[in-house]
Formats: structure tokens, sequence, C-alpha cells
């Protein structure tokens, strides 16, 4: 084996797709492959959830502060939808974490959080007023 996972996790990886290419499957780093793997699909989640978070809490301020409206929120919403599509499309199986209620509180809970903080406003709603349809509609800005 090469370069050890711990020495240079860039390296390794070239490594260990040469090994799969080549059909070395003796030579694999079995353990370090599978984590990897498992990590990729918690980064998409993460993904996911970090991008549901910006796309809700400029949703909450857009609603909360019209007078404050402007191209960057609108611009910022789109960009955020479109980069949800995206994470969706490469990973559908990630459209159930929308029916998982605990991490739509989690999801819920970092956009208010980052709204209350962003705009000194307390006291939004303890549960996200949107439906799923609406939050990912291009058309759709709460009034």
């Amino acid at each position: 084996m090469g370069t050890s996972y711990e020495k240079d996790v860039v390296v390794w990886a070239s490594e260990q797709v040469a090994l799969l290419r080549a059909g070395k499957l003796s030579d694999l780093d079995v353990e370090h492959i599978a984590q990897e793997i498992e990590d990729v699909g918690k980064s998409e989640q993460r993904e996911l959830a970090s991008r549901m978070a910006v796309l809700l809490s400029h949703l909450l301020k857009w609603k909360y502060q019209p007078a404050l409206r402007g191209r960057s929120w609108t611009r910022t919403i789109a960009v955020q939808r479109k980069d949800v599509a995206y994470v969706l499309n490469e990973a559908p199986s990630l459209r159930g974490k929308f029916k998982d209620a605990q991490w739509l509180d989690l999801v819920w809970s970092k956009a208010v959080l980052s709204a209350e903080n962003e705009t000194g406003i307390e006291g939004f709603p303890e549960g996200c007023p949107w439906t799923m349809e609406q939050i990912l509609d291009a058309a759709f800005l709460p009034e």
C-alpha cells in the first residue's frame, strides 16, 4: 500500500482509485473506503440542510422585513432554491428528509436563529409556516 489515509487523504484516494481500476481489490484499504462512502452521504445531507436553512432564513427576512426587500435577497433565495434542486437531483433519496420531523425542526431552528441574528427580530414562528412546495416554488415569496 502507498500513502496512508491519515498522512494525505487526497493522494490516498487517488491510489485507491487506481487500485480499483486495476482490479487489485485485495490491496484496497477497505475500512477507510467504507468510511469515505459513508461520509459522502452525510455530506450530502449536511449540504441540503445548510441550503434549506439559508433559504428559510431569507424567506423569514423577506416576510418580516418588507422595507428591506431587495435584489440581494431575491437572488439569494433563487440561488438557494437552485442549489437545493441540484442536491436533490444528485441524490433524490434526500427528498425523504422533507418528511423527517426531527430534520425539519433542526433546519427550521437554524433558519430562525440565523434570521434572529441578522434582523434582531425575535418571536418568529416555532414551526415553518410554509409547505415544502411553497418553499421550493421559484415564484413563491411570503407576503
